[in-house]
């Protein structure tokens, strides 16, 4: 029997029901129809996933040949926040990432120190929810580098990503976004900040942005200010770990 896989099924069910070219993912979110077929096709390709296939599985990776000849832009293409846009008109050189939470030596790194670790360079296909896709060469610090330095503490379940763009119109809420330590410490999973071979433009996510390539798009979070590893989501905004997932995306996006 032939299971389509994650990414696929998605894609389709997003672009047959004729929305997908025609919105973007906050009007889908409050789509009632949209909501409940996605979590209705999601809960049965994340529980396929989980009997089928394996964690360390890596995704396809392909040639420059096949690269896109242009990476579009998810979501926020600036963000609309004066610290953010005073950081951009500095080339970021102020900005910092704070990495905290269940770890036993919470630090701070500058775009220079996640530049001098280990880093991976990776040609990948992002899928978006909004039905397209677009292949790109992500180069950045595997995360596991990160977490290498602050030492997780061993009751830390999920790795939580705070971000820079407001997502709603008075600015009380940022977009944030989080994966699991199995997706953390995958080798695929990292922060990117060259896009096929230059400076991660901001409509992509400038500085950083989260590579987890196993993922859907709005799993990829932008615009990163700071990390936390926690153990649950219940004090977390609406508690269900993720932006779009408190407007009722699956929090599990994997293929």
């Amino acid at each position: 029997m032939h299971i389509p896989n994650r990414r696929k099924f998605l894609s389709r069910l997003v672009a047959g029901a004729g929305l997908a070219l025609l919105a973007g993912c906050d009007k889908l979110s409050h789509s009632k129809w949209f909501t409940e077929v996605l979590s209705s096709g999601e809960s049965l390709s994340k529980n396929v996933h989980h009997l089928m296939a394996n964690r360390k599985s890596m995704a396809q990776e392909f040639s420059e040949k096949d690269l896109s000849p242009d990476f579009r832009s998810n979501g926020t293409a600036m963000p609309n926040s004066a610290e953010y846009q005073s950081l951009a008109n500095n080339d970021f050189a102020d900005w910092k990432l704070e990495v905290g939470g269940l770890v036993e030596q919470p630090q701070t790194f500058t775009l220079e120190d996640l530049q001098a670790l280990p880093s991976r360079t990776q040609i990948t296909r992002h899928d978006c929810v909004e039905g397209w896709s677009a292949i790109g060469k992500w180069t950045g610090v595997p995360l596991h580098e990160i977490l290498s330095h602050v030492k997780p503490l061993k009751r830390a379940r999920y790795v939580m990503f705070y971000c820079a763009d407001p997502m709603e119109d008075d600015g009380t809420q940022h977009y944030y976004e989080s994966i699991d330590m199995n997706d953390a410490y995958h080798p695929q999973t990292m922060l990117a900040y060259q896009l096929n071979g230059k400076t991660l433009p901001i409509k992509n996510g400038a500085p950083i942005r989260l590579r987890v390539e196993r993922q859907l798009g709005y799993k990829h979070a932008k615009y990163i200010m700071r990390i936390e590893l926690v153990d649950k989501f219940d004090q977390i905004a609406g508690g269900k770990g993720g932006y779009w997932e408190d407007s009722g995306y699956e929090w599990y996006a994997g293929i």
